[in-house]
């Protein structure tokens, strides 16, 4: 494997745009399978029933899903500390991060196989594949503060997030054609089983370009921040790693502050955006299983485009503003979308949605990052000090899908379960406003 032998200067271009590339590379896992393809596919493998049996149980597919994801992050969420204090402590973070994309890439790939015959082999696939894609993401934001300055890092996170909605957009155009006409492919079969076929194929796509585009990223980026020998107390060495920035956290008002309120955001921010292509696909009326197809694939294009300027809008916002008002704002336009949501029945209404959706989506992700970023002390132990937000996002959506499964399962909706997260909206605005502001500077 290829690394640059000269380490780029800290905040040069070529620097931050090949951590931005991280996005591009792994955010088609986050649209095609995560938001587009997949769900549309899962819906149609249960059209003719909806249980999965587990434990001489019938529980609702969509409710499996949710559970399933929500393992996924409970997971991550309990190895991430470990591997980040570890990684800090050997000064080979990229290491760690090549791992776990490469153990993502190929999970995805094996959702090939994802079949009614198969299914607890499919959802271990896509259970890996989500370890996969998180846990790298605890390694990619870490390096946040290490390529960028804290005057560029608001539009650095939002470059990150226009470079993932531009290439997984890239990607699902191609796997939208390949879906919609097949035969175009020497897909063979009927229709609908060719349409099935391509979506298979499509999830080996995201597993090669995630993999792929990823080489640029790893060529580019530091190895290391600093250099220690390894040795076998390396494993503890992680441990007292995270405990000591466990006791700096205590110091850090601001920090102190935020966390919890983007605990209860994020929770639900990340839970609607990982339900939504399951609640347009169930709840939605579609014409016919075309029209849906077609509508559904839109609608996240949609999403996605208007992402873009979202995220730049945000952060030039931030610039004027400051961070933690724009953060508030935005919890409160989620608050009224999601009651907007309850009410959406027509492929018209849901495209509405799905625009405003995309304005704020990215916004409120990068932004949270950055804000993050900022609010840190002056420290090489970055992963360390950034599994603390990614603990704080994962045990969320742990919580924010357990909490939707329990409610879609036993009233049999989704819609209630969109309804619930506002209130965690709501307490989020309120809690940041207990954050000190300061437009130009967090430490």
């Amino acid at each position: 494997m290829l690394t640059l032998k000269t380490p780029l200067e800290k905040g040069s271009k070529k620097l931050i745009n090949a951590w931005a590339f991280y996005d591009w590379a792994n955010s088609v896992y986050s649209l095609v399978i995560s938001s587009a393809i997949f769900p549309i596919y899962f819906g149609a493998l249960f059209s003719e029933i909806n249980t999965i049996s587990f434990l001489s149980y019938d529980i609702k597919n969509t409710a499996v899903i949710s559970f399933v994801t929500a393992s996924a992050f409970l997971i991550v969420s309990f190895i991430s500390p470990i591997l980040s204090g570890i990684a800090d402590y050997i000064g080979n973070k990229k290491k760690f991060m090549k791992f776990f994309v490469y153990l993502g890439s190929v999970s995805c790939i094996g959702l090939y196989w994802f079949e009614l015959e198969t299914i607890y082999l499919g959802l271990l696939f896509y259970f890996l594949a989500l370890i996969g894609l998180w846990s790298s993401i605890v390694f990619y934001n870490s390096y946040l503060p290490d390529i960028a300055f804290p005057e560029q890092q608001d539009r650095v996170s939002a470059r990150g997030y226009s470079y993932g909605y531009i290439g997984s957009v890239t990607l699902l155009l191609f796997n939208l054609v390949m879906v919609m006409q097949p035969e175009l492919f020497d897909i063979e079969g009927s229709k609908s089983e060719a349409s099935m076929t391509a979506m298979k194929y499509s999830f080996i796509s995201v597993g090669i370009w995630w993999a792929l585009f990823s080489q640029y990223s790893f060529y580019y980026l530091p190895k290391s921040n600093h250099e220690v020998k390894v040795t076998k107390d390396i494993f503890w060495n992680g441990y007292k790693e995270l405990n000591l920035v466990w006791r700096q956290l205590k110091g850090l008002v601001r920090i102190r502050r935020f966390l919890p309120a983007f605990f209860l955001y994020s929770m639900a921010l990340q839970t609607v955006m990982l339900v939504a292509a399951y609640f347009g696909e169930e709840e939605i009326s579609w014409a016919n299983s075309d029209e849906k197809t077609v509508g559904l694939i839109v609608s996240i294009l949609l999403i996605q485009i208007v992402a873009i300027f979202g995220a730049i809008l945000t952060a030039r916002a931030s610039e004027r503003f400051g961070n933690i008002p724009v953060l508030i704002t935005i919890n409160f336009i989620w608050v009224g979308l999601c009651v907007i949501a309850y009410y959406t029945r027509t492929p018209l209404q849901f495209y509405y949605v799905a625009g405003f959706v995309g304005l704020v989506m990215g916004g409120l992700q990068s932004l949270s990052r950055s804000t993050y970023s900022k609010l840190l002390p002056k420290t090489i132990d970055t992963t360390s000090f950034f599994s603390f937000y990614e603990i704080t996002e994962k045990i969320g959506i742990v919580l924010g899908m357990v909490c939707f499964g329990l409610v879609d399962h036993i009233s049999g909706s989704m819609r209630n379960g969109i309804l619930f997260f506002i209130i965690f909206f709501i307490f989020g605005a309120l809690m940041l406003l207990r954050v000190p502001n300061s437009k130009t500077s967090y430490t």
